[in-house]
């Protein structure tokens, strides 16, 4: 993409000139974080760190070093998001590589991870977990992290995606303890687990249209189209489910607003027992968990 036309930048600005130039670019085009994505996209084209970028501000910036600036402005003056220009997004206090067949992973998605640690009552304990519809791998990797005997299986549809949740895995340290395989939610696989968990398609697909252009331009579709009411995952996991569950395991769900009522009724109507939810730090009900009981 070509960088935006850069009046005033020409020569060797200050690296404090560019920023402020930047964040003018970016506030102009309507984004909500200016300053911050300005900073970051600054830091990351150049290398640097937020200290180095405080200590050096007036240092001298060259033109190839302005345009690798302000290309990366330019991606996010289209509204591609600060995680996919950088190829890569903090979850749980750990660093995730992005790809685009990847969700980029947000932080109300943590939320599945707190019900999930919150029902672990031995942590030393060697539990088996399954992730359906893995991406980054960040749910069941940020699970893994506090859990030092436990170990995992990711699924995902797409290869990539599992290329990517690998890797991540590797660079983690968790390789060893995590793995992963492309395939159809819980289709065909014959283990057994402790916990499950899953963060499937959820938006109905009358409303995607209506989302953010970070979120339609850039996130993968398929991760995205939940059916006509957006159920359409849940109902054929928590269908395959008494398949992969030990007797007395847990589902964890995450759910988009307002869906907490409706999956709560498909485990209930399952057989499942101690169904709740938990809020995220918005206060909406984004973890819908039950247990296959004995």
């Amino acid at each position: 993409m070509t960088a935006p036309a850069a009046p005033g930048l020409s020569g060797t600005p200050m690296l404090r000139e560019v920023m402020r130039h930047a964040e003018g670019l970016l506030r102009e085009a309507g984004i909500d974080t200016p300053e911050l994505d300005a900073r970051l996209l600054t830091g990351a084209a150049l290398g640097m760190t937020r200290e180095h970028m405080l200590i050096h501000a007036t240092a001298r910036l060259n033109q190839p070093q302005v345009a690798r600036v302000l290309g990366f402005v330019a991606r996010r003056v289209a509204r591609e998001p600060v995680s996919r220009i950088l190829g890569r997004r903090e979850f749980w206090s750990l660093d995730f590589t992005l790809s685009p067949a990847t969700l980029d992973p947000r932080p109300d998605s943590e939320t599945v991870v707190e019900e999930a640690l919150a029902g672990v009552q031995d942590r030393q304990a060697p539990l088996s977990i399954l992730d359906l519809g893995t991406g980054t791998g960040c749910l069941l990797l940020a699970v893994l992290s506090e859990l030092p005997r436990a170990t995992g299986l990711g699924v995902d549809r797409s290869e990539e995606a599992v290329e990517t949740a690998s890797a991540n895995a590797r660079r983690l340290g968790l390789g060893q303890r995590a793995r992963f395989s492309t395939g159809d939610w819980a289709s065909g696989i014959e283990d057994r687990f402790d916990l499950v968990i899953s963060n499937p398609p959820y938006i109905p697909d009358a409303d995607i249209e209506t989302l953010a252009p970070e979120v339609t331009r850039f996130d993968p579709p398929g991760a995205l189209a939940g059916g006509p009411d957006g159920l359409d995952a849940y109902r054929t996991i928590v269908a395959q489910l008494p398949g992969v569950l030990k007797p007395g395991g847990r589902i964890i769900f995450e759910v988009g607003f307002g869906q907490s009522a409706d999956v709560s009724a498909l485990l209930g109507a399952a057989g499942f027992g101690r169904i709740g939810a938990r809020k995220d730090l918005g206060g909406v009900e984004r973890a819908v968990f039950g247990h296959l009981d004995a």
